[in-house]
């Protein structure tokens, strides 16, 4: 089996060390200083006590890798649309995309039967760059929970966590999937495959949508944000939002709100992936998270005063720090006025 995985960054360093570990045929997407360091000594993984250091083919260029069964994207939403048509050289007719990351996925609608079939999201894949150049149906929907970061180039730790969310857009079991999970079981990782990914992806996206950027804006850590009487409040009613959305467009939500947030506060003082990207300077994965969510609203025609209004105070201080945006300016639907539901 040859997995690439495309963006050898904390999580997918980690995928490819375990996985190369494991006995697969790997090889890693990255650049810079990270792609000169796995080339120099291979790409280095610390998991408590323990490390593990695995040499694989690296490059920049994805025509020197092939074409591939599995392509892992460990890119954040806004990279992978920038280097979505760079990924044709991994692409053949069976291979299947597996899109690695947070937040909502340009493939949303895609799979689904009724009035939002194959709605497009201008907010996360303008142009319909990833839907023409990869194609819906390669995909297969991944949700990770693991906590990993870059220590230097080529070093990753491991902080927590082992778990992945696996499903078929479409809801149909497939042999695709089974493999996948199957090489990430043999690589002691914890795959759990889903009738519907997209129940997983809200739950995942349900923290990410509120506590991101709240601790961006406070650059206060996960626990202060989820146990402050303000900014759970705050948490809680963009939650809510979020959730009349999912369920009109057919999610489960297998937790209640404030289950979610207890569980966040029980991560400790974490800083959010937000508050770090603000901390050094990166772009703010703002739309895939939060801008997402706010069309899906115009969509269902729901009003989302909440959400509308910590995504402009996120968005403008991206602005003012040279931070965002990150996709080209899209235009979605001014703000519903807000009503009882």
């Amino acid at each position: 089996m040859k997995i690439c995985i495309y963006g050898a960054g904390a999580i997918g360093g980690y995928m490819g060390v375990l996985l190369k570990r494991a006995g697969f045929d790997v090889s890693l997407i990255a650049r810079g200083a990270q792609l000169e360091a796995i080339n120099a000594k291979g790409c280095e993984l610390r998991i408590g006590d323990k490390t593990y250091v695995e040499t694989m083919p690296a490059s920049q260029n994805p025509a020197d890798l092939g074409v591939q069964d599995y392509v892992i994207v460990g890119l954040k939403a806004h990279q992978a649309w920038e280097m979505a048509e760079h990924m044709r050289p991994l692409l053949g007719p069976d291979t299947a995309v597996v899109t690695a990351q947070n937040g909502v996925p340009w493939w949303y609608f895609y799979g689904i039967d009724g009035a939002y079939s194959n709605r497009r999201l201008a907010s996360v894949d303008p142009d319909d760059r990833q839907w023409n150049a990869i194609g819906p149906e390669r995909v297969i929907g991944c949700t990770v929970y693991p906590a990993t970061e870059t220590l230097e180039p080529g070093i990753i730790k491991h902080i927590y966590g082992n778990q992945f969310g696996l499903g078929e857009p479409n809801r149909k079991p497939s042999t695709r999937v089974q493999r996948l999970a199957d090489a990430l079981t043999a690589a002691e990782l914890k795959p759990r495959i889903y009738d519907d990914i997209r129940d997983d992806i809200w739950i995942k996206l349900w923290g990410n949508l509120c506590f991101n950027p709240i601790s961006a804006l406070t650059q206060a850590t996960l626990d202060i944000v989820a146990t402050d009487p303000a900014t759970r409040a705050l948490s809680r009613n963009m939650m809510l939002e979020a959730k009349t959305i999912g369920e009109k467009l057919g999610a489960n939500f297998r937790v209640d709100v404030d289950r979610r947030i207890d569980g966040a506060a029980k991560v400790g003082a974490h800083k959010t992936s937000m508050l770090q990207d603000v901390l050094k300077g990166r772009a703010l994965e703002i739309d895939a998270l939060v801008t997402a969510v706010q069309e899906m609203g115009r969509i269902t025609n729901t009003a989302t005063p909440y959400i509308d209004t910590v995504l402009g105070l996120i968005q403008q201080l991206g602005r003012v720090k040279g931070l965002y945006p990150t996709f080209p300016e899209v235009e979605i639907a001014p703000p519903m006025q807000a009503r009882a539901s």
